[in-house]
């Protein structure tokens, strides 16, 4: 992280993994079942284009399946949460923080030490959810808010045992040899800044103390952030932080510190899925040219690149990336 601050061009670390699974003949089904398949994927990508680092699916039901929630699963779509699993504070009370062999955790850590073995040319990270999204995703988005204002000890109880699983996760991830974390925590982007701080910040800080070192990043994600909550993100002490395409960019990475990575922000659907190639190469190279004056940016999307994203327009990108990084040698 700290030689790409170093470095004169600009690095690109997009969240794509679902090109990959089109690249080997695999359904998204497969791969996010299946750590082989999840592996090749990935390994897929790394071969083809030239990032600053590997990424994994951004997959958010890995860890609600892995305490009992129902997912609905399509051949080439992403899973989604069914619904919700927790009606009550009486619920929380008996909810159990599951094992790691529970749901799909076990084919998600198979994939993430392929990788770590196998690609060796540059940083891998893997992907988490977030203590709030999490507890979203159990007690249902809307009643959670509800419940931080009703009853904010229930919501506490719930977050501390959301917490207590993405940290086992994180720590046995961190065991495969990656590089890192992406933990995506949008439904923080909800909330004010003082809420965002008191009900996710708190939480997702105690996991990077107890993870992340000189060999091992937490990358913050919050899509939900339309610059509001910026601060409250800081306070996790995350060495990266990755902005979605609601926010101003520039002033996202005026309010960081210069040495943490500020990452984002290209529109996944609008531009990675329905642009045309000359309208993501413009505006990979309006970003470029808006952000040039900060070493400390890294281009992105601005968050996981669907299923059926064009080559074209992945290409587009990078040939941006390339002319530009050309002109500042």
């Amino acid at each position: 992280m700290q030689d790409i601050i170093r470095r004169k061009g600009v690095e690109a670390v997009p969240v794509m993994t679902h090109p990959g699974i089109e690249m080997t003949g695999n359904t998204v089904l497969e791969a996010v079942s299946d750590g082989n398949v999840h592996y090749n994927a990935i390994k897929a990508l790394a071969d083809r284009y030239p990032t600053a680092a590997a990424t994994v699916i951004m997959d958010l039901t890995v860890e609600a399946e892995a305490f009992g929630a129902e997912i609905a699963f399509a051949d080439n779509e992403v899973p989604a949460v069914i619904g919700h699993m927790l009606n009550s504070a009486e619920d929380i009370d008996k909810l159990e923080v599951p094992s790691l062999k529970e749901g799909r955790v076990p084919q998600f850590l198979k994939a993430n030490l392929l990788a770590a073995r196998n690609i060796n040319d540059r940083p891998v990270l893997a992907g988490c959810i977030g203590p709030f999204s999490l507890a979203g995703r159990l007690y249902d988005m809307s009643e959670i808010m509800m419940l931080i204002y009703q009853d904010p000890e229930a919501a506490h109880k719930l977050l501390n045992k959301c917490t207590d699983f993405i940290l086992k996760y994180c720590v046995a991830l961190k065991e495969t040899g990656v590089n890192g974390v992406m933990m995506a925590e949008p439904a923080a982007g909800l909330m004010s800044d003082d809420d965002c701080n008191t009900f996710s910040s708190v939480y997702v800080r105690r996991i990077v103390e107890e993870v992340q070192d000189d060999n091992f990043a937490v990358i913050l994600h919050n899509c939900g952030n339309t610059g509001h909550c910026t601060k409250a993100m800081l306070a996790t002490g995350s060495a990266a932080y990755h902005f979605g395409n609601k926010i101003d960019m520039v002033q996202a990475i005026k309010e960081l510190p210069a040495d943490v990575l500020a990452m984002g922000n290209l529109d996944p659907v609008s531009l990675f899925m329905d642009a045309t190639p000359q309208e993501m190469h413009r505006a990979t190279a309006e970003l470029l040219e808006a952000t040039k004056e900060y070493p400390n940016f890294v281009l992105s999307s601005g968050c996981d690149t669907p299923p059926h994203t064009p080559f074209d327009n992945i290409d587009a990108f990078f040939n941006a990336l390339a002319e530009f990084n050309a002109q500042r040698k």
